[in-house]
């Protein structure tokens, strides 16, 4: 009975450090784009373990259990379990009694992006929203993201291009992986 007590606490504190490893590989990696010090041509890899340990840190409050996925090329999927109330009083925007009504509570959400990059810019085409097992896709997705995201979020950049910043050239996304090209 011990044994299997010390083994399953092993496991745990392997899982963990793990994650914690994975999150400050990332987060140097990042820190190093961020110094503008990188030689241009330089590739930064960031892998699946690093993307979630640092979507997991990073995590906004009500967002938990945040996955990231690169299932082709160009392609992510992310999900998580997000309390959209939760998240509106975080930024400090509560929700009234009726909104409330709609937003508390966790729900599994999933999204799928198409990510493009060239030239120092990206742009992110959201292909299709989940909510509560409920696709959103086509035209009233895109009636959301004008009427309700944008609003919202109004630095959202959804549909059209936005500038990386610190020389990175383009995201070369991999199934599975993502490396950051630095540019001149």
């Amino acid at each position: 009975m011990r044994r299997h007590f010390i083994w399953a606490i092993s496991l745990i504190v392997l899982g963990t450090t793990t994650a914690l490893d994975s999150y400050t590989s990332a987060r140097q990696k990042l820190d190093s784009i961020d110094s503008d010090r990188l030689r241009p041509g330089t590739r930064i890899t960031l892998t699946p373990p690093e993307l979630n340990a640092y979507v997991a840190h990073e995590a906004p409050d009500g967002v938990r259990n945040p996955r990231l996925e690169l299932p082709e090329p160009g392609m992510a999927k992310g999900s998580a379990l997000v309390d959209f109330g939760r998240v509106r009083r975080a930024q400090g925007h509560p929700p009234g009694f009726l909104l409330s009504k709609l937003l508390d509570g966790e729900r599994p959400v999933s999204v799928i992006a198409r990510i493009r990059s060239a030239n120092g810019s990206a742009t992110v085409d959201v292909q299709r929203v989940e909510i509560s097992g409920m696709a959103i896709d086509g035209a009233t997705l895109d009636f959301l993201i004008q009427n309700v995201l944008l609003p919202l979020y109004p630095a959202a950049a959804v549909g059209r291009p936005f500038e990386l910043g610190h020389r990175v050239e383009k995201l070369d996304m991999r199934r599975g992986s993502v490396d950051v090209v630095i540019g001149r």
